[in-house]
């Protein structure tokens, strides 16, 4: 039996090898491709990495960002498309989940910005968020670790890591590591979307609208954005 079967079955794929190199051959005279390979040969497509979702709640911030209070606020996800999130304390991404709430208003505002920017810039590396506030808001002191915020009480503020020259997504240690083009445009850019103020550091080049974009001591690796209360 098994005998009858091997001329058989050698047949066939002698037929099948010659059918499909003639239609290779046709296809290509007429302009055509090719059939496509079996499925089971097409490596699977690339899905894109999906992220944690927003959790949006309409906000309310009371008092000054020096000494406020955050209710209802919304927690910015560890990472996204446009963004990752660094921890100044631990010096690792992504930040403590309870060191980034937010008003709705505040997430909304850096989660377009950073999408515009990342549209105009697609060689651009994620920009790095830095703290916001905590759940509830209120005190943001040493106490929380590092050399703690005087402000980021009331969801109103957020540091943002200035790009670096390298494409690393990590704090820029020092300012000849920040990329100038990528941060002034975040800078025109937060300035365009309605922010308060964006602290810079004195020692890079960055600069805007004197009352809007001003100099601040310890911001040499980050910007800080403050956006208006409603």
């Amino acid at each position: 039996m098994l005998r009858r079967l091997v001329p058989a079955l050698l047949a066939a794929t002698t037929l099948l090898v010659v059918a499909a190199a003639v239609y290779a051959a046709t296809a290509q005279e007429d302009g055509g491709t090719p059939p496509p390979p079996p499925a089971e040969l097409v490596p699977p497509a690339e899905t894109a990495p999906e992220y944690e979702p927003v959790r949006w709640r309409r906000s309310r911030s009371l008092g000054p960002p020096w000494a406020g209070r955050l209710v209802a606020g919304v927690q910015l996800p560890s990472e996204g498309a446009d963004f990752f999130t660094w921890d100044p304390v631990l010096r690792r991404s992504p930040n403590r989940g309870w060191r980034r709430w937010g008003s709705d208003r505040l997430i909304r505002v850096v989660l377009r910005v950073l999408r515009d920017h990342r549209a105009a810039y697609s060689f651009a590396p994620r920009v790095g968020i830095g703290d916001i506030s905590r759940p509830r808001g209120g005190n943001f002191g040493k106490r929380f670790g590092g050399v703690g915020h005087a402000s980021h009480q009331n969801g109103l503020d957020v540091d943002v890591w200035y790009p670096r020259l390298d494409g690393l997504e990590q704090r820029a240690e020092r300012v000849g590591l920040i990329d100038v083009e990528l941060a002034q445009d975040l800078v025109d850019r937060f300035v365009a979307a309605g922010a308060q103020y964006v602290f810079v550091g004195p020692r890079t080049p960055l600069s805007g609208p004197r009352r809007r974009v001003q100099p601040l001591i310890n911001h040499d690796d980050h910007m800080h954005v403050r956006i208006r209360p409603r």
